[in-house]
């Protein structure tokens, strides 16, 4: 009997015979007693998007939405009404303090810039909330350890927006590829992104429109000139916020490797890089940077490029995992298993779509469609484990290692690519005093930097 070669047969029905098996399916949050009382901090594009994800799966009362913007937050909230089941737009807010202090959600997403998810996610862990927290979970590494160490004192659940590992076909991957040893003994791992989302423009600075709250919007950040709304991309290509193409991008890839790998901290991170094309912007991340994340005879190396062609254009955001016996390519959208030799079939893996059951979904305006049933499933994994008081699938010490992994290697880059090691016992990098001095970043006047013993 010839092998199964099942390229052309996976169009779902293996995805979810897989998700069946882990019980993700059967989960049902739509008839428990009363909604969830639920806020949203941040409002713009990737909030609304989880939020509207967990009002398709549970019974849900949006208690407040916060933002700095006017103009979206009121937007989000006449959304936010047509969305769930009262019909009420919800109570809005400026101040996501004023938000825990009057509303006093029960469950808390966060939407906002990277600058804020530190002090948002800990105000609402201290406030009594579990918290659903983006990727990254911080701009430095203390706040990391800060954020765990609050999720862990005041026993909460938090969960990550990694959600490659809620991914129907990546979760089935791992199951037939990586579980069953097809691979062989695993020995290099490839992880990039060679999308064109560095902004890089020019704008001139303009006076603060009187619908923006811009210094609230700041935070504990630098306060740059202001140069228009920061939304969407344009507050990603500067390091006051966040943490570049690597911060973004790579924390995405190198946590579903963990996943799959079972890999927790690397013992070694090395990376080199800078803008090297795209000078001619106000851009001040990276452009082109390597880094190498070292395991035990296993290193997991990250490349990205905001200009020129992919190395494969079947996978342009992508992690591929190299054993003895064959190599998994895997994205947002697809995954290919490759035997070397004779002995085994290819296997592909199709990205799984839930478009008849959720048509609401056709018409969200920048919904992405191959990610929807992952954030579902991320958002049921997240309720599951609040009911059952186990961590979640994306837990935050694992939300930590990858965001904080990714950002010793924009350290290491601006150190000149020397190798770092941290010690997630003594906070510190070995060895490193200057290093070390990098793993907090200096808050603006009138923001306490967050730390771990002071939660």
């Amino acid at each position: 009997m010839p092998k199964l070669n099942r390229r052309d047969f996976l169009k779902g029905s293996s995805a979810l015979a897989t998700l069946a098996s882990f019980g993700l399916l059967g989960m049902d949050f739509k008839d428990q007693e009363g909604p969830l009382r639920v806020a949203l901090i941040g409002t713009g594009w990737y909030g609304k998007s989880d939020l509207f994800r967990l009002i398709q799966v549970a019974d849900v009362e949006v208690v407040g939405l916060c933002d700095p913007d006017r103009n979206i937050l009121e937007a989000a909230g006449k959304l936010v009404s047509e969305r769930q089941k009262s019909g009420k737009v919800p109570p809005l807010y400026e101040d996501y303090k004023e938000l825990l202090a009057q509303e006093k959600p029960e469950y808390v997403l966060i939407g906002s810039p990277d600058h804020w998810h530190a002090l948002q996610a800990i105000d609402s862990l201290r406030a009594g909330a579990h918290v659903y927290l983006q990727k990254p979970i911080s701009v430095d590494v203390i706040e990391g350890e800060a954020i765990l160490a609050a999720a862990r004192k005041y026993n909460k659940k938090v969960q990550i927006g990694t959600q490659r590992k809620s991914t129907p076909h990546l979760i089935d991957a791992k199951k037939q590829i990586i579980d069953t040893g097809k691979l062989g003994k695993i020995s290099h791992v490839e992880v990039c992104c060679y999308f064109h989302m560095r902004a890089n423009g020019n704008p001139p600075v303009e006076p603060v429109p009187e619908f923006f709250n811009y210094d609230l919007w700041t935070g504990p950040a630098p306060l740059r000139p202001y140069d228009g709304l920061p939304h969407i991309r344009w507050w990603r290509t500067f390091i006051e916020y966040g943490n570049g193409i690597t911060g973004d991008m790579c924390v995405h890839m190198l946590d579903t490797v963990r996943w799959m790998l079972k890999l927790g901290w690397p013992t070694q991170i090395t990376s080199t890089g800078g803008i090297y094309v795209q000078k001619e912007g106000k851009s001040n991340i990276s452009d082109t940077q390597s880094a190498i994340f070292e395991y035990p005879e296993l290193n997991v190396v990250w490349q990205h490029r905001t200009w020129g062609n992919p190395v494969d254009p079947d996978y342009p955001w992508a992690f591929k995992i190299f054993g003895e016996k064959g190599m998994l390519a895997g994205s947002t959208m697809q995954a290919d298993y490759t035997p070397y030799g004779d002995e085994d079939e290819p296997i592909h893996f199709d990205c799984f779509f839930e478009k008849e059951k959720y048509p609401e979904d056709l018409t969200e305006e920048r919904i992405e469609l191959n990610a929807a049933p992952a954030t579902r499933l991320h958002m049921k994994d997240w309720l599951a484990s609040i009911e059952n008081d186990t961590l979640p699938i994306a837990d935050v010490e694992e939300g930590h290692i990858s965001t904080a992994s990714c950002i010793l290697a924009n350290i290491s880059m601006d150190l000149g690519g020397r190798a770092l090691r941290y010690d997630p016992k003594t906070m510190t990098v070995i060895g490193d005093p200057e290093a070390t001095a990098r793993l907090r970043r200096p808050y603006r006047e009138g923001y306490v930097h967050p730390e771990p013993n002071d939660v």
